[in-house]
């Protein structure tokens, strides 16, 4: 952005500098034409007297000597100008430059922040799933124990409920016995 902001204000400064600006030297054929101008002046209407044209030379070189001290003037005051406007710019370019700097320290800052926090945050992370690990760990073995106590209760019911059973059988031949033994004291 700046930029386009020093380009858009040399253009109007090399646009009014061009406006502005007193013309240019004259070319020598210019010069030329003048001289013959103004000879041609000083030659033409009456017959001068010596002193009438000495004057007008005289006069002619002040109002010359005048329009050159001018101009002198105005291309100094230019000069003074464009050497403020640069001094402007370049202390205007100079604190951006300094903004800018401080804008970058600050993004590396939290840049340089944001990445221990995306560190620490995947060590936790990292931790956690080695804790994950290890409590699955765990909790396996502790499933297969309870796997494996639950298959040997299953068994113990088994054999329980078969020893229920014989233990019936044997109350009801025990019932039966008692009752032939009994029949055959009688």
């Amino acid at each position: 952005m700046s930029s386009l902001y020093t380009r858009s204000k040399e253009f109007t400064r090399n646009r009014k500098s061009q406006s502005d600006s007193p013309p240019a030297s004259p070319s020598p054929t210019a010069k030329t034409l003048r001289h013959e101008r103004l000879s041609r002046l000083e030659s033409g209407g009456s017959n001068p007297t010596s002193s009438d044209s000495h004057s007008d030379r005289a006069s002619a070189r002040a109002r010359r000597e005048a329009r050159e001290a001018r101009l002198a003037s105005l291309t100094s005051r230019v000069e003074e100008d464009s050497s403020r406007d640069y001094k402007k710019l370049y202390e205007s370019a100079l604190t951006e430059n300094q903004k800018l700097k401080t804008k970058l320290q600050e993004a590396q800052l939290e840049l340089a922040d944001i990445k221990a926090k995306l560190e620490k945050m995947a060590q936790q992370k990292q931790e956690k799933t080695s804790d994950r690990s290890s409590v699955l760990e765990v909790e396996k073995r502790e499933r297969r124990a309870l796997e494996r106590k639950m298959s040997e209760m299953e068994e113990e019911m088994k054999v329980l409920t078969e020893l229920k059973s014989d233990n019936q059988r044997l109350k009801d031949e025990n019932g039966a016995l008692i009752r032939v033994i009994s029949k055959l004291s009688k």
